[in-house]
């Protein structure tokens, strides 16, 4: 009993923490009662029907086959590290960074350890982690705080994509010129995939309920239209895929909606953080997410900020840095850790080093287009 608490307590660290927080605060505040009413119940239902989605397009087996594909073959080592690296870049725009790593981490260290470049793979999956990041941040579905932004601040799809484009240019860039320095040796690249693991069928109703969701985050379709529709339809013919939904990260939201609630409504909370989500946004965003993450730091300072485009820089470049800034780095780390003779010393030496320089290049390009307060 005390292992599985101990267990659940480690792979749930934020949840509990969330947790503490949201009770604390409603000891602070000194009202119970306004804590429903503190809960965004649409982002909470969107997160939901896009993690059941993106779960069934997961099992399908079509993202594995795509990458095989572009993967599999006699290949050169730049090119193949090159793919690697882009898969999670590109599909965490939709299918979110989370996923891209649980999907694309297992089938890099499948390639590379086929062929005889091991010692390639601690830099392929810090690159791959920084990708996912990266590239989850230009959608509003990429990841959940740019879903909470878009949905809280009721943006518009241009005005989200304009804003963070640049960044997902350059980081396009980088992410190239950092896998040119793999090498021009050549390999044969197996990944053996099972062709029943294909299931079109799956993949076609996923497919169809993952472009509803997308509809609903347009508000062209009410959530509440949507719940009922994604819940019908995986009970009928998919329900396995209710147990795949992360449960934690839904819970953590509704821990963090009441306690940002709770501290809007303090005086001394509106002076503290309102004071510098006025003065340094975007700052203040970023190093926030680097000790509680970037998801509990966006529910948190929305409370005090109408600089949404702040905000969603600071919180989305505050991905990177440390390995708690976004919960995705810990996923390519958990998988990297169970491949043999794994090293977390020298993971974490090539994270540090890799995220401090990209962090620094991408603060440095947001000073160069905003004129506007860090």
């Amino acid at each position: 009993m005390l292992d599985r608490l101990i267990t659940f307590l480690r792979n749930e660290a934020v949840l509990c923490i969330a947790f503490v927080c949201a009770c604390a605060s409603m000891v602070l505040a000194g009202d119970v009662s306004s804590a429903p009413g503190y809960i965004d119940w649409r982002v909470i239902v969107l997160l939901f029907c896009l993690m059941a989605c993106v779960a069934g397009l997961r099992n399908s087996g079509v993202m594995a086959r795509i990458a095989q594909a572009i993967v599999a073959g006699k290949r050169q080592k730049r090119l193949v590290c090159l793919a690697l690296v882009m898969l999670p870049f590109f599909s965490s725009m939709l299918v979110t960074n989370d996923v891209a790593l649980l999907t694309f981490v297992p089938i890099a260290v499948i390639a590379l350890e086929t062929a005889g470049w091991r010692d390639d793979l601690v830099r392929v999956v810090v690159l791959q982690a920084i990708a996912a990041n990266l590239g989850g941040m230009v959608t509003p579905v990429g990841n959940p705080q740019n879903l909470f932004i878009f949905t809280t601040y009721e943006l518009s799809a241009g005005d989200f994509f304009w804003t963070l484009a640049p960044f997902g240019a350059f980081a396009l860039f980088l992410l190239a010129l950092a896998c040119a320095s793999f090498g021009t040796t050549n390999a044969v690249v197996k990944l053996d995939l099972d062709e029943r693991a294909i299931d079109m069928k799956r993949f076609a109703l996923h497919a169809g309920l993952f472009a509803l969701c997308l509809l609903a985050v347009m508000r062209v379709l009410s959530h509440l239209v949507l719940l009922p529709i994604v819940a019908a339809a995986l009970f009928l013919f998919d329900r396995r895929i209710f147990a795949q939904v992360d449960y934690a990260l839904l819970a953590t939201f509704v821990c963090f909606f009441v306690f940002s609630g709770n501290m809007a409504n303090m005086p001394e909370m509106q002076g503290f953080l309102g004071g510098l989500m006025d003065d340094h946004p975007m700052l203040t965003s970023l190093f926030a997410s680097q000790i509680i993450s970037n998801v509990p730091s966006a529910v948190l300072l929305a409370s005090f900020t109408g600089n949404w485009h702040s905000l969603l820089v600071g919180v989305d470049l505050g991905g990177l840095g440390t390995p708690i800034a976004s919960l995705a780095s810990l996923i390519a780390f958990r998988i990297y850790m169970h491949t043999a003779g794994a090293s977390g010393r020298a993971f974490m030496r090539e994270f540090a080093i890799a995220n401090a320089v990209t962090l620094a290049l991408m603060t440095a390009l947001y000073a160069a287009l905003f004129v506007v307060k860090l």
